[in-house]
Formats: structure tokens, C-alpha cells, sequence
């Protein structure tokens, strides 16, 4: 597993609670933290079943909802540490077809969170936020958030990360809590990923269709629209960068930098196929933003991080995760 940048002592003996930690990178560092030396407690909606299936046993699990303020300060209670990976997972249609099931809890869960750990006296939180807060620009750079909303499939999911941000300001301004640290994700995937065909992102939602056997595997739009994805076990090693390294507030985007057409990711990943499927492009069906890359001078800079995993390599990967590990990548929960 790739952990370039961060020093695994500053990690030592810390307790850390891990909120969302059986998703898609939660597993990675916790794993990254307990080889470090620190007392990880997780906390997410996950049966106990999945969670001991995707979780080392040293880890510490309870199935709880953040929703619900007393318990974020019950388990915020005595931590060092929180890196809050809580999220709704799902596709972009997620943030169309269910709104308020994915909105609303999602507020809920980043507010009462954040307040309980500066509550509790936390000494470091890391913040998630995404791409999908931005307006509608090219590439993306951290300064420019503000500069319009977000794209209209974004704007709720990308209100309420914003909010969040503010919110972690907000605390630095008034009672100089310098705890929280933001990051800003591209497109993740790889191991414990989403594999459903409707609440997945586009990488495990093809990986799984043509798994399966699709062919041909139609796909919507002309393949021309370039994403920017990087991979978890990057992602990972930068938010714990990022947590030991970043100024308190100081966005910093976490990506590869490159923008990758969806044609050239289909074929990518159709190549690794043992019978490689016919793709069939759409040019009527919507593909949102022409482009959507992430600027990551500022990674380079502050935390001195790249993602290092090239994508062939990343999608390989996880192609071999997921034949695998089929029912566990099924079986996620929503919020909702």
C-alpha cells in the first residue's frame, strides 16, 4: 500500500475514531493507522458482519448513526484524532432521484460530528469534501469554490460540503479551534468500492457490467467527457498527509491532476476483460461537465504528495478485488 508523506509516528498511540471507516477508503487507513501504532475505534452503518469482514480485528467497530448528536459526543469522547469519511454513496443520480435522502442526512451527520469533536477538545478532524462543490470550471482550483454553485446534479451534496467547511472556519475564527484539516477528493476507486449499477460511480459500475458479461456495454455520451480519478490507496496516504501536514482550513484538492476521457476508462478497463466486450457510445445520452479535473499544484506544495498509481494499474486492481470479492462489494448501506 502506497504511504508516501505521511510520518506513521505521528500517528502512534494516538486514539483515533475513523466515522465511515468500512467504505471505500475508510479500510485502507485504518489499516495504515494501525500499522502506525495508534488505537482506531470505526463507526458507520454497516452490519457488524461487513465491517469485521473489511476491518483488521485490532480495530475497534460499533454500528452507529451520526445522525443522532449525543452519540457523535459519546464516541468523539476522549479522541485525539476523527477523520470524518462518513458518506452517501452513490452515483450522480443519487443527488437527482433522492434529494432530501441524501442531503439531509448528510448535513446532519457532518454537523453534529464536527461539533461534538470541537466539543470534545479533538486535536486533528480531516473534512471531506469532493470535486462535485465546485462550479461548473475545467480544472479546479481550491480558491475558485465560491465562484458559482455547483452543477445542478451536485448542488445539494456540494451545498452541504461547503457547509461543512464553513463550518469548521466558523470554529477557527471564533474559539481558534485549529483542529479540522480539509480535503478535496477527484473521483475515487479501487478495493470496498460500490459495485451496484445504480448507486455506483462510473469505474466499479463498468467493472461490474462487464464482469458480468454485458456486450455489447452501452455508454452514455460520445466517451469525449474527461474525469479526474485516483485511486484509494492514494487517497489514503494523501487524507493522512493532509491531516498531519495541512494548515488548520486550508483546503487541498486530492486528485490525479489528469483528466481522462470515459472513453479511454471503458477501454481501459474492457481491455482487462478476459473476452474484452464491443462499447457503445451514446452521443444523445448526458454526460454532464466536458471537463472535470482537479488542480493539484497545491498537494505538491504544502503536503509534497502525487498520486502515484497510474490508472491501468489502479483499475486492474480492482478488477482483481472485485471477481474476488463479489458479494461484499454488493452489500453497502445508504443513507435513506
Amino acid at each position: 500500500m502506497t504511504t508516501t508523506g505521511f510520518s506513521p509516528g505521528f500517528y502512534q498511540g494516538k486514539r483515533i475514531l475513523v466515522t465511515g471507516g468500512t467504505g471505500t477508503i475508510g479500510p485502507l487507513i485504518v489499516r495504515l493507522l494501525l500499522e502506525a501504532g495508534a488505537d482506531v475505534s470505526v463507526v458507520s452503518l454497516d452490519s457488524e458482519a461487513r465491517a469485521r469482514s473489511v476491518l483488521p480485528d485490532s480495530a475497534i467497530f460499533r454500528r452507529a448513526d451520526l445522525r443522532n448528536y449525543d452519540t457523535c459526543v459519546e464516541i468523539a469522547r476522549g479522541k485525539d484524532m476523527v477523520l470524518h469519511l462518513m458518506a452517501i454513496k452513490g452515483s450522480t443520480q443519487l443527488g437527482v432521484s433522492r434529494v432530501a435522502s441524501a442531503y439531509v442526512p448528510f448535513l446532519l451527520c457532518n454537523t453534529n460530528m464536527m461539533d461534538a469533536a470541537f466539543r470534545s477538545g479533538v486535536q486533528r478532524y480531516l473534512f471531506v469534501g469532493s470535486i462535485g462543490q465546485y462550479p461548473a470550471k475545467p480544472i479546479r482550483h481550491e480558491d475558485e469554490v465560491w465562484d458559482g454553485p455547483p452543477q445542478a446534479n451536485d448542488r445539494f451534496m456540494g451545498v452541504a460540503k461547503r457547509a461543512g467547511e464553513t463550518q469548521a472556519e466558523a470554529y477557527l475564527l471564533e474559539h481558534q479551534w485549529q483542529a479540522p484539516r480539509i480535503v478535496r477528493l477527484a473521483n475515487v476507486y479501487g478495493p470496498y468500492d460500490d459495485f451496484d449499477q445504480t448507486t455506483g460511480h462510473v469505474i466499479p459500475a463498468l467493472i461490474r457490467r462487464m464482469a458480468d458479461g454485458e456486450n455489447p456495454v452501452k455508454i452514455a455520451g460520445d466517451g469525449s467527457a474527461q474525469r479526474d480519478f485516483i485511486y484509494s490507496e492514494d487517497a489514503a496516504a494523501g487524507m493522512l498527509t493532509a491531516l498531519e501536514k495541512a494548515p488548520p482550513c486550508l483546503p487541498i484538492n486530492l486528485g490525479s491532476g489528469i483528466g481522462t476521457s470515459i472513453r479511454h476508462l471503458a477501454e481501459t478497463i474492457a481491455r482487462q476483460m478476459p473476452a474484452p466486450p464491443q462499447l457503445q457510445f451514446d452521443p444523445a445520452g448526458a454526460t454532464g461537465d466536458a471537463v472535470r479535473v482537479l488542480a493539484v499544484e497545491r498537494a505538491r506544495q504544502v503536503l509534497g504528495f502525487t498520486a502515484p498509481t497510474p490508472l491501468a494499474e489502479g483499475v486492474r486492481k480492482t478488477i482483481a478485488w472485485y471477481r474476488s470479492h463479489r458479494e461484499l462489494a454488493q452489500n453497502r448501506h445508504i443513507y435513506g
